[in-house]
């Protein structure tokens, strides 16, 4: 490596780390990806996967998991898009009607939470490849109302310091809670409070939420506490502490423009998925109509490659002492 691109390269890993304290950058994001997703029909006959309104990762497994507002299953699918497998949902006893799942979180060792809007309850489940998740079995009720096709976007999971959950509300008015939640057959208890106000970040609607905590590079900054908020209303991605303040954003207009972006996630390595579902403008037939996941990759520096510059500067003072000395 030469003596310039070996400093330019330094110069930018410490610029990364720098920035990495306080954000996760989305300006640095773009797509890498783009994948069609399988559509199934669920126990009562009705199809699951094609509006696809929720997604989450699950490091464990090393797959993502989504759920379509249909609400009649979750779907397991690779990084690529390609399916893995099915459960089905059972909501006798919970309440629903519409069934109108829109949030998807991943507790591990294969432990979900799937949101409902109209009422805004959650309920946790284990997921079984080919079997059936009873619903009413261990669920929690946040709002104790029925809240309408406004409700409940999106939840997500922050295992740090025993567990915890973020919600939004998508409009009606907009909101976001922080808290706990117990789950219990029956229903559980929620200690949630609203965390700030969303009216200030500016978007139409709230589509999801993610923590930020799971990231690699983030762990032990202040950006690791960050969220991820997700506007279909806005086509707008941004990055947010947890007293509102807008860090870095992203614009999603014109990625997939004939499908509603309404589902966000990251991985452990900062790589972002996003879902929409299928194309309901007539731009495509309606057998071609399909949801889509999205990837949003940063080209940032890996543990290793700070490593080989570490090394590379070593080398270079090395050199540097060589020619002193023989000077």
């Amino acid at each position: 490596m030469k003596l310039k691109h070996l400093f330019l390269a330094l110069a930018a890993a410490g610029s990364f780390a720098a920035h990495a304290a306080d954000s996760l950058n989305l300006a640095n994001y773009a797509v890498s990806g783009v994948y069609s997703l399988d559509a199934f029909n669920g126990t009562s006959g009705g199809i699951s996967g094609l509006e696809a309104s929720a997604v989450t990762y699950a490091q464990d497994r090393g797959s993502l998991f989504f759920v379509g507002d249909e609400g009649t299953g979750v779907i397991e699918i690779s990084k690529t898009g390609q399916t893995l497998g099915y459960m089905s949902f059972d909501w006798a006893n919970t309440g629903s009607t519409k069934h109108d799942t829109e949030g998807l979180t991943y507790l591990g060792g294969g432990v979900l939470v799937v949101g409902e809007e109209r009422l805004y309850d959650a309920y946790r489940f284990s997921y079984a490849a080919g079997g059936t998740a009873a619903l009413a079995n261990s669920s929690v009720s946040i709002s104790n109302a029925t809240v309408g096709n406004s409700g409940m976007e999106g939840i997500s999971y922050d295992a740090r310091n025993g567990g915890s959950f973020v919600t939004v509300k998508q409009e009606g008015p907009e909101d976001i809670l922080g808290g706990t939640l117990s789950f219990a057959s029956g229903g559980g208890v929620a200690n949630m409070t609203q965390l700030f106000n969303p009216s200030s970040l500016g978007l139409a609607t709230l589509s999801d939420v993610q923590t930020l905590s799971g990231v690699n590079s983030l762990v032990g900054t202040t950006a690791a506490d960050n969220l991820l908020i997700l506007s279909l209303g806005s086509n707008t991605l941004l990055e947010v502490t947890r007293s509102g303040v807008i860090k870095s954003s992203l614009d999603l207009a014109g990625i997939v423009p004939h499908n509603a972006i309404e589902g966000v996630t990251i991985d452990e390595k900062g790589v972002i998925y996003l879902v929409a579902e299928q194309e309901q403008d007539g731009s495509v037939l309606d057998s071609l109509a399909r949801s889509r996941l999205i990837v949003l990759a940063a080209p940032v520096p890996e543990p290793e490659t700070y490593a080989m510059l570490l090394a590379g500067l070593g080398l270079l003072g090395a050199v540097a002492r060589r020619r002193k000395l023989a000077a």
